[in-house]
């Protein structure tokens, strides 16, 4: 089996040696060899796990998140899973972006043919300028409501801190509160995940929800239907009531 130096393996996964060397301190790339001149030696499978982990990297994963899934035994499952709700995503942008270039190219054709402009184009713009995708729009919601939280929180800590007044931090806390609640309720209603093993489409109990492990795509779960314990990727749950 051919083996490979820690430069070698660099360039062929297109990462710097600096960060297979990092890789090797957090114990999530650990070399299969040594040299008898104590070189670390790394193999064909070990170019594999590289590759998975600047991929996981790619969508916004922690080294601590990929070292689990990287230990998970479902964890080509939960690749393809994540990978086809990328994909589900970008076709529905395409079609987004091809419906809004046959609206415009429409009206274009309607005003230079007819010098008006017809209505139900008008319609059909508006419509889907406004059908953006339902997850992002989530996330934007959790991210503007996660500023004003900070915005809070920050001010008010600083007023106390130089002025000596605390009742709006009490009262800034309270509101970061109802806040962290509302917007908590929000991303649960609007989550589902894929179990990697049965393919499952579920909704975990709430407070499993809150208090289980997860990241920017994935949460660590127990699938409702076969049992199976793993990281599962989150889609938008377009089923709830």
């Amino acid at each position: 089996m051919s083996t490979y130096t820690t430069g070698e393996i660099a360039k062929i996964c297109g990462v710097s040696i600096r960060t297979v060397q990092y890789y090797d301190t957090k114990n999530i790339l650990k070399p299969s060899s040594f040299s008898e001149g104590g070189r670390r030696l790394y193999n064909e499978q070990d170019i594999k796990t590289l590759n998975l982990i600047c991929l996981f990297k790619s969508i916004g994963l922690s080294l601590s998140k990929i070292k689990e899934i990287l230990e998970d035994k479902e964890k080509e499952a939960l690749i393809i899973m994540i990978m086809n709700e990328q994909l589900k995503y970008l076709k529905n942008e395409e079609k987004e972006l091809k419906n809004k270039i046959e609206t415009i190219n429409l009206i274009k054709d309607s005003i230079k043919n007819k010098n008006t402009i017809p209505v139900n184009s008008i319609n059909d713009i508006e419509k889907i300028m406004n059908n953006t995708k339902n997850i992002k729009n989530t996330h934007k919601k959790m991210l503007v409501v996660g500023i004003v939280m900070d915005i809070i929180e920050l001010f008010t800590l600083i007023l106390g801190i130089t002025k000596g007044i605390w009742v709006p931090f009490i009262l800034g806390m309270f509101i970061v509160l109802l806040l962290g609640i509302f917007i908590t309720n929000i991303y649960y209603k609007n989550s589902a995940y894929i179990c990697s093993k049965c393919q499952h489409i579920f909704k975990p109990a709430l407070k499993t929800f809150i208090f289980s492990k997860h990241t920017p795509k994935t949460r660590k779960l127990t699938c409702s239907k076969c049992g199976y314990n793993g990281y599962f990727a989150e889609i938008y749950d377009d089923q709830k009531s």
